[in-house]
């Protein structure tokens, strides 16, 4: 009879195969998982654990009590686009041409050709090389197609996610009907002028002073009505162009109904926790909330003494709580770090309570207001409770945070102007590696803050400030934000220079008289400036007119041609 027992050494070999499988499991489950969670245009004063006594968010305030709370947390950009363009990649968007030179400073249409360039590295697409299932919840507002309606050359699945459940654009005022309009190209019809014109000119013809042809001022008068016909019906279109929900590659609503999308956001963002629950995830949650057209769904309207936007943040802390929830729930909390901020100041030129604290002005501005931002990052057992850091960081030190901690090294084929966050919050050092930050208005370079490395002073100079209104001194001289192309703005020589260390509201410029140090301090924050400017490499501007502006043949449609694109889920 014949043994059938294996040799020694492929028995060997197999114990040695079956131990590394044996190891790999764990080894992968011990890679922490990552909920990062945005806000949309919420103020830092909006918060309880940042000193908000009017509204309620428990479930924050218990996060930051966890956790560690940053109080000097900086906004790469002052308004949507650029800041998450930032968030993502950690770099300032300049370096990526998420930043242009004229008004808007966002994409206000999905069919338009500009996006984040697919050359960007973003975290999720780091990540995912690392084996994490990655998944974008809410708002992207990153671009969508280039040359097709369906080519989704900027659709969130090219930087690394793998699921999407949200819209490509953001939630504008006509998403909701009743909240007015941001894009209304009627008010851009020199009504008044051409009136003149007219009157004018029928005059002179009356006196024989001039004589115009009837078959001219016939076709005058047709061609502003039929500009102002075209105009208003682009406007009725608009709710079908832009108010699109999305599901991965597949649009799900046209235009969208908000009321419970917050409700839908956070059950799409538990079923991907629970669904990735024994491997590594990121999840990036994106919230549509607080930006306008505010909206809450009915378990929450009427909840706050500040209207449907203290509502909408009592339902924004309600989904963070259920995150939190669910994590403890699958025993998944002390393997997740969960990191909370806004994308920008509250938009205070809208009039919806926002509250920047202390702070000066608010979205659109690079005053403390737009960009001083919420920041908690909470994981027990691994990061302390109950702390709170004043040092200068960014939102942009998530990038290299989570692609350390992921595993893998920080790219070195770019400029990375984040910083890993992790010494700092662990205890490890007291200084946050950042000396200088950088602050640009669109494409406009418009400030400089400085933390010297032997003092607890942060410096800060304005190269130039916006304008404001003459009745208020906290909101721009036009109605809906703030601009910062030549004549909106007041340019300064020497710049305004503030000490935001004990002049955190910049109440006070600081002179020559007042601070002896000034022409130093200055010139210190000059020479910064330049030696960044310096490693800007020119790119292409995905916020030129040409890839902002609106083309037929982009535009996302649900339904088939020759029909209006509109469906329901």
């Amino acid at each position: 009879m014949k043994s059938t027992c294996l040799p020694a050494s492929l028995l060997l070999l197999l114990l040695l195969l079956f131990l590394e499988m044996s190891c790999a499991s764990p080894l992968e489950s011990n890679k922490p998982n990552f909920v990062l969670i945005m806000v949309d245009d919420m103020g830092i004063g909006d918060l309880g654990c940042y000193g908000n006594t009017t509204l309620r968010t428990p479930n924050i305030d218990q996060l930051a009590q966890e956790g560690v709370k940053l109080t000097h947390h900086i906004a790469a950009a002052n308004l949507c686009t650029p800041s998450r363009a930032a968030f993502l990649t950690g770099r300032y968007p300049i370096r990526s041409g998420i930043a242009g030179f004229q008004y808007p400073g966002v994409f206000v249409f999905n069919a338009a050709s500009g996006g984040l360039p697919s050359q960007e590295m973003t975290f999720a697409k780091i990540a995912k090389q690392q084996g994490y299932e990655t998944a974008l919840i809410g708002k992207w507002h990153l671009g969508l197609n280039c040359e097709r309606r369906d080519d989704h050359c900027h659709h969130p699945s090219v930087h690394g996610f793998d699921y999407f459940f949200g819209i490509p654009l953001t939630n504008l005022r006509e998403c909701q009907p009743g909240h007015g309009a941001v894009i209304n190209p009627i008010k851009y019809i020199p009504y008044e002028t051409l009136a003149i014109v007219l009157v004018t000119a029928a005059v002179l013809h009356y006196f024989s002073i001039l004589t115009i042809p009837r078959w001219l001022i016939w076709s005058l008068l047709s061609l502003t009505l039929v500009a102002t016909a075209l105009f208003r019906g682009f406007m009725m279109i608009i709710p079908y162009m832009n108010c699109v929900l999305m599901r991965d590659h597949r649009i799900v609503e046209q235009q969208f109904t908000s009321e419970n999308l917050t409700q839908a956001m956070t059950n799409e963002a538990v079923d991907f926790i629970e669904s990735n629950s024994a491997k590594p995830f990121l999840l990036f949650l994106s919230f549509i909330q607080v930006h306008t057209a505010v909206f809450a769904s009915a378990a929450f309207r009427g909840s706050s003494q500040h209207g449907l936007y203290g509502d909408a943040i009592h339902e924004v802390d309600w989904s963070v709580g259920q995150m939190v929830n669910t994590l403890e729930r699958l025993k998944l909390r002390e393997n997740t770090l969960v990191y909370f901020t806004s994308d920008q100041g509250a938009h205070l030129e809208e009039a919806l309570h926002g509250s920047n604290g202390i702070y000066k002005a608010g979205k659109g501005t690079n005053w403390e207001g737009g960009i001083r931002v919420p920041g908690i990052v909470s994981w027990p057992g691994k990061i302390p409770g109950g702390v709170e850091i004043d040092e200068p960081t960014s939102n942009m030190d998530l990038f290299p945070t989570v692609v350390h901690l992921s595993g893998a090294s920080v790219p070195e084929d770019r400029e990375i102007d984040g910083h890993d966050l992790m010494d700092l919050l662990q205890g490890r050092v007291e200084r946050s590696n950042h000396e200088f930050l950088f602050h640009y208005c669109n494409a406009y370079f418009n400030a400089v803050r400085w933390h010297p490395r032997n003092s607890s002073s942060v410096w800060k100079a304005f190269y130039f400030t916006p304008n404001f209104d003459s009745e208020n001194a906290t909101t721009c001289v036009n109605t809906q934000i703030c601009f910062c192309t030549p004549g909106c703005v007041t340019y300064h020589d020497p710049p305004l220079l503030f000490d935001l260390s004990k002049d955190p509201s910049e109440t006070t410029p600081l002179t020559p008289d007042s601070e002896p140090a000034f022409e130093s301090i200055v010139s210190v924050m000059a020479e910064a400036v330049e030696r960044h400017r310096r490693s800007v490499k020119p790119v292409e501007n995905q916020l030129s007119v040409g890839n902002l502006m609106w083309k037929p043949w982009l535009l996302p449609c649900c339904s088939t041609l020759g029909q209006l694109c509109q469906c329901q889920n």
